[in-house]
């Protein structure tokens, strides 16, 4: 199962992907997502931020953290045309964003403009004022209008450096092409969701694919990883560089 005519990071998640083959593995928490099940959660995350006021050219800012929740944020902000900003700051900080979605015991350190909501995982916030993801995510319409987005439009941003869906999904190409991945493959994801090159090559080429996101834990290991800067002790057989992309 591949998207070769993807233009857009929602295309990964059309109704067409949906089948049984695993998509999204996070081996800490021991929670797995078929490509049916990763498709209804990224739409329900788009419904839930378009009722959070996430529209075309917002930012959403995520917590880099290798759990699903970010991955999802990523493709809820994309269906609906914004941009996801990876790595929040690890002292308290106000950010330019719609959202700052991070795990319970930080999403409080964050400030947002007036209008912006913090979003919580892993657990429910003690702050009523904060969004509950698991929640509130689980709770929303499973599926999502069809709604199109600008492949020129940017849907991540790190730092002064921006990339559109277009760029993103050619990078995702180039790397799926080069290492032949297929359905069956898992591509383990060893860098930090901030490098962009660890969300092309680690989370949209595996997608593309139809091949499996790995979130290794102490003892999973992928059939190809994503390392990060001078990172060289990874226990799969093959590693990329997620400098190189995109």
């Amino acid at each position: 199962m591949d998207a070769p005519d993807a233009d857009a990071l929602g295309d990964l998640v059309a109704r067409n992907r949906r089948s049984d083959d695993p998509a999204l593995v996070a081996a800490r928490t021991n929670r797995r997502y078929d490509y049916r099940r990763f498709c209804t959660t990224a739409w329900k995350t788009g419904n839930f931020w378009r009722r959070l006021g996430v529209h075309r050219g917002t930012a959403v800012a995520v917590a880099a953290d290798p759990v699903p929740e970010p991955v999802f944020a990523l493709f809820g902000a994309a269906l609906l045309g914004a941009r996801t900003e990876f790595g929040l700051p690890e002292s308290a900080a106000t950010l330019d964003a719609r959202l700052a979605v991070a795990a319970r015991e930080a999403v409080a350190d964050y400030e947002l403009p007036p209008g912006g909501r913090r979003v919580a995982y892993g657990g429910p916030p003690d702050d009523p004022g904060v969004a509950h993801f698991e929640r509130d995510v689980w709770s929303e319409n499973p599926a999502f209008p069809d709604a199109s987005v600008d492949p020129d439009s940017v849907a991540l941003a790190a730092g002064d450096r921006a990339f559109s869906h277009a760029d993103l999904l050619s990078g995702a190409r180039r790397v799926a092409d080069e290492w032949a991945l297929e359905p069956g493959d898992e591509v383990a994801v060893r860098a930090s969701l901030a490098d962009p090159g660890a969300v092309v090559a680690g989370v949209l080429a595996p997608l593309l694919a139809g091949a499996t996101v790995l979130l290794p834990g102490d003892d999973a290991t992928g059939d190809v990883a994503v390392v990060g800067e001078g990172r060289a002790d990874a226990p799969e057989s093959r590693t990329l560089a997620a400098a190189e992309f995109p």
